[in-house]
């Protein structure tokens, strides 16, 4: 996946940002919730049209998303709350920037982008829900197609060089592939309808 290799190489970029909070004594929870708070933001300036600076921004706080986890190993303080609530606030801020777009392309008459962006929300949210559920049974599963960076990372660069609706596309179609990916995988795993 993407997003093993980028987390492989970007420990040598996150470390000294982490480093710098660490000594603000800010809590790793509060770096995660800032993060969703800009999140918030950048869908705001999506639902007014500024695509490009959307994508941008999108990135920026992203950075959140990687620092929260880095800054708890390096001060010591991870914790099955602080995987939690990154876990869930990461869910409300995939669904808050597609509803941003979405307030956006009311206003533009666009219906099949519309549909798209359903589409695409209901499939990151069973890629994720797909993972929680086989944990709950004990079967845990990473792998997948369109995790949460390689969705992001397809939004961006659609919203970076003006092909929203190809990113949508693409988005659409792989999320729920990955969903119905994860549940074939469960389902090899634990045997099936033969599986105890």
């Amino acid at each position: 996946m993407l997003n093993n290799i980028v987390r492989k190489y970007s420990r040598s970029f996150l470390e000294p940002i982490a480093r710098f909070f660490s000594r603000t004594g800010l809590s790793p929870n509060v770096i995660t919730v800032t993060g969703f708070v800009l999140t918030m933001g950048v869908a705001v300036v999506l639902a007014q049209g500024h695509l490009f600076w959307g994508g941008l921004l999108i990135i920026a706080a992203a950075l959140f998303d990687g620092i929260d986890g880095t800054l708890a190993r390096m001060m010591g303080r991870t914790s099955r709350f602080g995987a939690f609530l990154d876990s869930t606030l990461d869910r409300f801020s995939e669904a808050i920037i597609f509803l941003g777009l979405f307030i956006y392309l009311i206003g533009q008459s666009q219906e099949l982008e519309l549909i798209l962006i359903y589409a695409t929300v209901v499939g990151s949210l069973m890629v994720s829900y797909a993972r929680a559920r086989a944990e709950g049974i004990g079967v845990p599963i990473k792998e997948g197609l369109f995790t949460r960076f390689e969705r992001i990372f397809i939004l961006v660069t659609g919203l970076l060089l003006n092909q929203l609706t190809l990113a949508l596309w693409v988005l659409a179609i792989f999320s729920n592939l990955t969903a119905i990916q994860r549940m074939y995988l469960v389902w090899r795993i634990t045997g099936g309808e033969k599986g105890g």
